[in-house]
C-alpha cells in the first residue's frame, strides 16, 4: 500500500469522526527498515518516522536527516534506562516512559542536556505480564509523578493485546489521558488505526502497510540489556 493510500485512509477516518485531519499525525514506522525505503518516503514527503531502538537510530538517522528539514523521530519501542540520555539527545518523542526508574533517568538527562522531547506514557492496557508499560490502576499516579519530574508529559501510548478487539483498549487510554489533562493519544498501528483515529488518537504508527515486511533483525541491531 502506498503512502498516499495511508495519508486518504487517515483523512478519511479523521472525517468521518468528525475531526480535522490535520490533528491525526502519520508515525511511519522505520525499524529494521533498509535506507532505500525510508529515502522513497522521506522523498514522497513522509516527515514523522518511528524507531524501536535506540542504537539502530543513531547509526541511520544523523545521515539521513542531514540537509532534510522538518524530520521528528519518535522512540516507540521499550527504553533501557541505560539508552535515556542518548534517546534524549536523538529522539524528538518519546512513546515508551513506562516506569519510575526511566522517569528519573529521563529527567537527568533533560536537566544535563537542557533538551526536552514530548514524552507519552505508556499504558499496558492489557495488563499483559510480559508486555512493557505502566498498569491501568497506576497511570494516573505515575503521570503526576512524572510531572512532578519536569517531564514534558504530552499524552499516553497502548499496544492492545494481540488477537484483542482493540477497541476497549483505546477507549481505555482516552479515559486516562483525559482525566490527566492529555491530549496526546499514541495509538494504532496498521491493521486498526482508523479505529484509533474514531477513538481520538493524535499519532498513529503505521510501518508494514507503508514498508511492506520488515527484515529479521540482526543481533548487532540490539541494545544492549541494562538493569534499573
Amino acid at each position: 500500500m502506498s503512502l498516499d493510500e495511508i495519508r486518504q485512509r487517515i483523512e478519511a477516518a479523521a472525517r468521518a469522526a468528525g475531526r480535522d485531519p490535520a490533528d491525526v499525525t502519520l508515525i511511519a514506522v522505520s525499524k529494521l527498515q533498509p535506507n532505500t525505503r525510508v529515502i522513497a518516503a522521506l522523498e514522497a514527503g513522509q516527515r514523522v518516522f518511528g524507531e524501536n531502538y535506540v542504537q539502530e537510530a543513531q547509526r541511520k538517522w544523523p545521515a539521513l536527516r542531514e540537509g532534510r528539514a522538518g524530520v521528528e523521530l519518535h522512540l516507540i519501542g521499550p527504553l533501557q534506562s541505560n539508552k535515556a540520555r542518548a534517546a534524549v539527545e536523538l529522539f524528538d518523542a518519546i512513546h515508551s516512559l513506562d516506569r519510575p526508574s526511566l522517569a528519573q533517568r529521563l529527567a537527568r538527562s533533560v536537566q544535563d542536556l537542557g533538551r526536552a522531547p514530548r514524552m507519552f506514557v505508556q499504558v499496558n492496557t492489557g495488563d499483559e505480564p510480559q508486555k512493557a508499560g505502566i498498569p491501568p490502576a497506576e497511570a494516573d499516579g505515575f503521570i503526576a509523578l512524572c510531572r512532578s519530574l519536569d517531564l514534558p508529559v504530552a499524552g499516553c501510548m497502548c499496544i492492545p493485546p494481540e488477537g484483542e478487539d482493540p477497541l476497549p483498549h483505546f477507549r481505555l487510554l482516552r479515559m486516562i489521558a483525559e482525566r490527566n489533562g492529555l491530549n496526546g493519544l499514541s495509538m494504532g498501528m496498521s491493521a486498526d488505526f482508523e479505529t484509533a483515529i474514531a477513538e481520538g488518537a493524535t499519532h498513529v504508527r503505521v510501518g508494514s502497510a507503508i514498508f511492506g515486511e520488515r527484515p529479521k533483525r540482526q543481533a548487532e541491531d540490539a541494545d544492549p540489556a541494562s538493569s534499573d
